[in-house]
């Protein structure tokens, strides 16, 4: 059993999100969205270096050894499987283990809106789920893929850096292609997918223009596309596409995004009233011909107030979203107050009065 097998129990058996290993610090857990440590002493340069040493593939060694950070996945005799990060800093290397549930949790399970769960039904286009990095899109996408796979037949193929959950074919063919493994890169996998006959693609990050590009042709040739970008807001995620692309290419892509976009699904996690969990709050955009309109004459800033009208369709704002959950007492609101994106509007629920600015008091 590798050494690092060790902390990655102790880190399973409290429940954490993910385990963190840097140079000159003890271990540390990501309990709740806070980091705690255990009771270990500093980690040394050579001592972390050794216990990543042996989890590492020769080809992984020789690429660390020349100063590239590394993302793979783990699998430890324990049973956990992980999501690895190794990188290099001031005082020496560090590693960022990422739990991956070894079952795929079901899309009911995730409380999700319901919209979601219908999104499911369609056959081609694009959906995005997005949001900061550790909002659970990963989940979102996993649990989305393993209802197609059960319900309907069809050939899915994955495209993720590195590979997290697990899929087993069901009703469907599932395809798992893994970055720097499998495919030189996301536009590459993308392009040799095209010639797979898919019917579903996901795309584990739409990171730069070629993907995006890619991404957007396999969806106006009838496939339904599923992918991630690092966007806190449905609008923004609609003006980062945008902007992502060369400008002699901008009215072609705001051409697509009418037409073949279905919605955009923005996460954020927030604590559970007892502090011990965290659950995703949604922003949800699905497209309409007004909000279509909007984006194809550039004022996709007017594309939230589409949203917050736009309940009966499923849509909601990121703020209506967590004061719903508030009210119905499925998170904190403490929590829920910093992540809003008006924190006015949640100013009243707070039950800490050290989180508000004086003028918001009373």
């Amino acid at each position: 059993m590798a050494r690092i097998d060790a902390f990655l129990k102790l880190g399973m058996q409290q429940g954490c999100s993910d385990i963190h290993l840097a140079v000159g610090v003890p271990p540390m857990l990501r309990m709740a969205g806070d980091l705690v440590p255990i009771k270990f002493r500093e980690l040394r340069d050579t001592e972390l270096d050794s216990y990543l040493h042996e989890i590492m593939t020769p080809p992984q060694r020789e690429r660390f050894s020349h100063g590239k950070d590394l993302d793979f996945s783990y699998v430890s005799e324990e049973g956990g499987r992980y999501r690895v990060n190794v990188y290099r800093k001031d005082t020496g290397i560090g590693a960022t283990f990422r739990a991956i549930p070894t079952v795929i949790p079901p899309l009911d399970s995730l409380a999700l809106p319901p919209i979601v769960r219908k999104l499911c039904d369609a056959h081609q286009g694009m959906i995005l789920v997005t949001g900061s990095t550790g909002t659970g899109k990963s989940t979102t996408l996993a649990s989305m893929i393993d209802m197609l796979n059960a319900q309907r037949q069809l050939n899915i193929i994955s495209l993720e850096d590195p590979i997290e959950f697990v899929h087993r074919s069901k009703s469907s063919q599932v395809i798992q292609r893994e970055l720097g493994t499998h495919i030189p890169s996301f536009a590459e996998g993308l392009r040799a997918a095209m010639r797979e006959d898919p019917d579903v693609i996901l795309v584990g990050e739409l990171r730069d223009a070629e993907t995006i590009s890619m991404a957007m042709t396999a969806a106006e040739t009838g496939h339904l596309v599923l992918g991630t970008l690092h966007t806190t807001s449905a609008a923004k995620t609609i003006d980062r596409i945008i902007d992502a692309l060369p400008t002699d290419e901008r009215e072609q892509t705001k051409s697509f995004l009418s037409q073949s976009l279905l919605a955009v699904v923005t996460q954020t996690l927030v604590r559970t009233p007892d502090g011990k969990r965290r659950r995703a709050i949604c922003e949800v955009l699905v497209m309409t011909r007004a909000i279509a309109k909007l984006i194809q004459t550039d004022q996709t800033h007017q594309i939230q107030s589409q949203i917050q009208t736009g309940r009966d369709l499923g849509m909601q704002l990121l703020d209506q979203a967590l004061i719903a959950a508030i009210e119905a007492r499925e998170i904190d609101p403490d929590s829920a107050y910093l992540q809003a994106a008006d924190k006015k509007l949640l100013a009243r629920y707070v039950t800490d009065s050290s989180l508000l600015p004086r003028s918001w008091e009373g």
